[in-house]
């Protein structure tokens, strides 16, 4: 959320290019061959001259206002070729204010078809890149190395927004031609890190690269978790799987690095997290087209996690649609503290009484960075979860779970018990009692100087307390299972003007600071 995917491109720098080391240089002859592309199925038409070592297809066309959502630009490989460069571009006309003006993002299939949720995939950099490369040995960040088969490619263009006047597309695509070169081999992390056996573990579930719309190279991703005391991460570059492959020099006996994707689509982005190495998950639809839920099962069956992100993110194609009926957690904090965040914690947890009165699953929240750049801040906030050691497999169940919690940074130190009847129970855990029995709630934090702890239940808030000027304390309150379906804590920061907040309070700004900690709900229970 944090850097528009579909804004500002930068230009494809030498140093940055390729998964797997800089481009060989360039054929010296350039040559040729124009036509024009129809966004139906049928090869791109036109004569031109070229040489057996270069050629070149152009492809132009003009998207109109309301033009499907991706357009299939189709082109004709012949056999011997061993790389294929892209560049495009496209008009941005004036348009009247408050109008939006041209943007369009740009990906490549292969000769195994465009197919849905297909094995034709080859890469995606959506509107940051104007141009890329793909051959059996290397590619630019986005994109997938592998063979290049003879057969129907086809180039897809994402017109995200179209002006008034149409969308006038130029896509330059050059084939050449030579010995196809050495395979690449994709270095996949290992699936486990030395852990501290049953503990509580830190990552930032929500991270972006140069394979997407990120600044940061992977190494430098790695070196910011480090730093920012983070036992795993989960890489999550838009609509691409081809970081997964370069990781695996980066993860240590110290950080755990799982594999994911955020997948962009048209009505909200969501987190595909714990995929098998190199494995993509197609983004092309929208809520009415109902693929999300099969393609959801897809990643559930690898034992993988989906993750609404930013569900309430105001950018155009970021606001949630699809529900969360086959969601497995909601990302309700992400980047600094914002106003669309206060509105997926009330939505989230207007979602927990729900789903405890239906006797369902209640939905857990986590909270990522989401960082792409400098000064975007790696681990901040991030996800504290409950794991039985730190590998893909248990901490995927810690977050499946809801024993977790959600913390701006590793400063914050929180324990938070509910204890009746001779028993206890954590977050994420349930309490079963006696209607009536007292019910003591215990929250232990420290590194929120001045915070203010609210304990919020299924009624609302019920009991605010500040801190310290040291920021350490510990505050305990008193219900019943009767009275509370369930409880939740959040540690904020002072308001801008010093005062703590008044939780039960309306007025025309936030009643509260920014969130400084956030838990997962502990569920009471009346014994039977």
């Amino acid at each position: 959320m944090t850097e528009d995917m579909h804004g500002e491109r930068a230009p494809l720098g030498r140093r940055g290019l390729l998964a797997a080391g800089a481009l060989g240089a360039a054929v010296a002859a350039t040559t040729a061959a124009t036509g024009t592309a129809r966004a139906a199925d049928g090869p791109a038409t036109g004569a031109g001259s070229g040489t057996a070592a270069e050629r070149t297809i152009t492809l132009t066309g003009t998207l109109p206002t309301g033009a499907p959502d991706f357009v299939h630009l189709p082109f004709d490989v012949p056999s011997g070729v061993r790389e294929i460069a892209v560049s495009y571009q496209y008009d941005k006309p004036a348009v009247p204010p408050g109008t939006p003006g041209n943007s369009c993002d740009i990906g490549l299939f292969d000769e195994r078809g465009t197919e849905l949720g297909g094995r034709g995939f080859r890469g995606w950099s959506g509107g940051f890149r104007t141009e890329f490369a793909v051959s059996r040995e290397q590619a630019t960040p986005g994109y997938l190395p592998g063979p290049i088969r003879p057969g129907r490619w086809h180039v897809v263009l994402g017109p995200y927004q179209v002006a008034p006047q149409g969308l006038a597309y130029r896509v330059d695509v050059t084939l050449r031609s030579g010995a196809p070169g050495g395979e690449f081999t994709p270095a996949y992390p290992p699936e486990r890190a030395r852990g501290r056996g049953r503990a509580w573990y830190r990552g930032d579930c929500h991270l972006h690269t140069v394979h997407s719309d990120g600044r940061r190279l992977p190494a430098e991703v790695a070196a910011g978790a480090r730093a920012a005391g983070l036992d795993f991460i989960v890489s999550t570059d838009h609509n691409t799987s081809s970081a997964h492959g370069v990781w695996g020099p980066l993860a240590g006996p110290d950080l755990l690095i799982l594999l994911g994707e955020e997948v962009t689509t048209r009505n909200g982005h969501w987190l595909a997290l714990g995929l098998r190495p190199g494995q993509f998950v197609d983004w092309r639809y929208r809520s009415r087209d109902e693929a999300f839920p099969s393609l959801a099962r897809q990643v559930r069956r690898q034992g993988g996690l989906v993750v609404p992100a930013h569900p309430y993110c105001p950018y155009v194609g970021c606001l949630w649609k699809f529900g969360y009926e086959d969601t497995d957690a909601v990302e309700v904090w992400n980047g600094p503290w914002t106003y669309d965040d206060e509105s997926a914690v009330d939505s989230w947890d207007a979602q927990l009484a729900v789903a405890l009165r239906d006797g369902r699953s209640w939905l857990p929240a986590i909270g990522n960075s989401d960082a792409h750049s400098t000064p975007q801040v790696i681990g901040s906030p991030h996800t504290v979860v409950f794991a039985e050691d730190l590998n893909r497999d248990d901490v995927l169940d810690g977050l499946r779970a809801g024993r977790s919690w959600l913390a701006e940074s590793a400063a914050v130190r929180l324990e938070f018990t509910a204890t009746g009847a001779g028993r206890q129970a954590g977050i994420g855990g349930e309490l079963e009692v006696p209607a009536d029995a007292p019910v003591d709630v215990r929250l232990t934090v420290a590194g929120v100087p001045g915070g203010t702890v609210r304990f919020v239940t299924d009624e609302g808030q019920l009991h605010q307390e500040s801190l310290p000027a040291d920021g350490a304390g510990t505050v305990v309150w008193r219900t019943t299972a009767s009275l509370a379906a369930y409880v939740r804590a959040e540690v904020r920061h002072p308001k801008a003007d010093g005062t703590p907040g008044r939780g039960n309070s309306m007025g025309p700004d936030l009643p509260w600071g920014p969130m400084a900690a956030l838990t997962n709900p502990i569920v009471l229970r009346v014994r039977g």
